[in-house]
């Protein structure tokens, strides 16, 4: 399950920009849970105990709506399909498939779709974003070797 949200009108964008200030304002850092007072339709009020890393979940979240962005969760079980791993790869998804028949990405296959891991490919953006910093330290260890100003 991936669940997405944007903002379309300016008006809940500020909203959640406020919201994600005042939440940031109470929570607090240390402990298991927290108490937030949720005012329902009719007028009742409830208390919930969030966990803190919850409650700093939502006020990321808060945060992205907030400046503009679309925000996606996904747990870090669910499997997804070529074109939800192309759009995370920012890629196209005849592009994805090739870089699955290359095996660099493991996958399974249910019928004639197949299905890839989140942990998976997160574990390859982690792996193409260490070999881009270590080409970029190489890169640099060169430049000023030749004295390029860098």
């Amino acid at each position: 399950m991936n669940v997405t949200a944007s903002l379309s009108n300016s008006e809940d964008v500020e909203l959640a920009k406020l919201a994600s200030q005042e939440l940031s304002a109470i929570v607090e850092t240390n402990g298991a849970g927290q108490s937030v007072s949720v005012v329902d339709k009719s007028g009742i009020m409830h208390e919930v105990n969030i966990p803190v890393s919850a409650l700093n979940l939502i006020i990321e979240v808060l945060t992205q709506l907030g400046n503009g962005n679309s925000v996606s969760i996904t747990p870090i079980q669910a499997e997804l399909t070529t074109q939800e791993g192309a759009d995370m790869l920012n890629m196209s998804r005849p592009s994805f498939i090739k870089l699955l028949d290359s095996e660099a990405i493991p996958y399974s296959r249910t019928g004639n779709r197949r299905k890839i891991s989140f942990v998976e490919l997160h574990n390859y953006k982690n792996r193409q974003e260490e070999a881009r910093l270590a080409t970029l330290a190489e890169l640099s260890v060169l430049d000023q070797k030749l004295d390029m100003g860098y």
